[in-house]
């Protein structure tokens, strides 16, 4: 897959078919609807093409607001897409201007001259141009002037779409990393830089690697304990995560720490991935060290009897 960091950069290909939309967690939904661009692509012997934006739209017509959370960074994003076998990424860098584009403008410069494209699959709620005020029916009527065929993706498969993506996200918040996982496809994962803790672990027999996600808009799941499995320098454990706030050292900030079975590498300074499979229970106050060590003996026999 090639990915294009700038619509610029991008030079029409022959017989394109193309989707739009922000694809977060390219979850299950999004899956079928890549599954059914690639189909439309083999009958023509065309070649895939999704255009996505970032940053998030909201979070530039709305730069106040904080709360934004999104499933999967921009590179995992890519990551994603690249596995289910999409030719052409195209990651727009979203901006006012962008959006003040007026709906044929859009459709002629960017879709038709920029991309080339022959198929768009396109959802019947799908927005574009200044004040929003492009849709289906533009695409639709400007198709045969342009040159291009207009599939309409479902209602329905675009409601299922819309409410996966609520309901991972409200999933994860709530811990229901089963629920998430199904919705996804997959099992939820977070990629981040391993930093130097205060070794309180390591006193107690569990030492961490504290984790750092540097993009701030990145979910994190609801605090707890969850079994996962970690992935340092391309090899695969199993192991036990805590997110919360160490309430039993009165610690002042959220923590993301993982403690890798059956491993006692020095792993400052690498990425890592975390994916996870299980909640085991939620973040407790313990009134010392030592039942909190106790009880982390219990939650390692809970997570080594779970099948993942």
């Amino acid at each position: 897959m090639r990915v294009y960091n700038n619509i610029n950069d991008f030079k029409a290909v022959n017989n394109a078919v193309v989707t739009i939309g922000t694809f977060d967690g390219v979850h299950v939904g999004h899956q079928k609807i890549i599954a059914g661009i690639k189909e439309l692509a083999d009958s023509i012997s065309g070649e895939t093409v999704i255009l996505t934006f970032f940053p998030h739209p909201r979070m530039i017509l709305h730069p106040e607001d904080e709360s934004i959370k999104l499933i999967t960074t921009i590179d995992e994003k890519a990551e994603l897409m690249e596995r289910l076998g999409v030719d052409h990424l195209i990651i727009t860098p979203f901006s006012r201007d962008f959006s003040n584009q007026s709906a044929e403008g859009y459709i002629r410069d960017v879709l038709v001259n920029k991309i080339g494209t022959k198929k768009i699959v396109i959802g019947y709620d799908h927005r574009f141009g200044k004040d929003r005020l492009g849709g289906l029916d533009d695409l639709q009527r400007l198709g045969p002037v342009y040159g291009f065929d207009v599939v309409e993706i479902p209602e329905q498969d675009i409601n299922e779409v819309a409410i996966s993506s609520t309901r991972i996200r409200t999933a994860l918040l709530n811990g229901d990393i089963s629920l998430a996982n199904t919705c996804l496809g997959y099992p939820f994962f977070i990629t981040g830089k391993v930093v130097r803790g205060d070794q309180i672990g390591r006193q107690i027999g569990y030492p961490t690697a504290n984790i750092v996600v540097e993009e701030k808009y990145k979910l994190i799941p609801s605090d707890g304990i969850f079994a996962v499995t970690v992935t340092v320098a391309g090899k695969k454990y199993k192991g036990m995560a805590y997110i919360g706030s160490r309430p039993t050292v009165n610690g002042l900030t959220r923590n993301i720490e993982v403690n890798i079975f059956d491993f006692n590498e020095e792993i400052y300074n690498q990425t890592i991935r975390m994916e996870f499979h299980h909640y085991i229970r939620g973040d407790v106050k313990f009134a010392s060290l030592d039942e909190l060590k106790v009880q982390l003996a219990q939650d390692k026999v809970d997570v080594l009897n779970l099948d993942f």
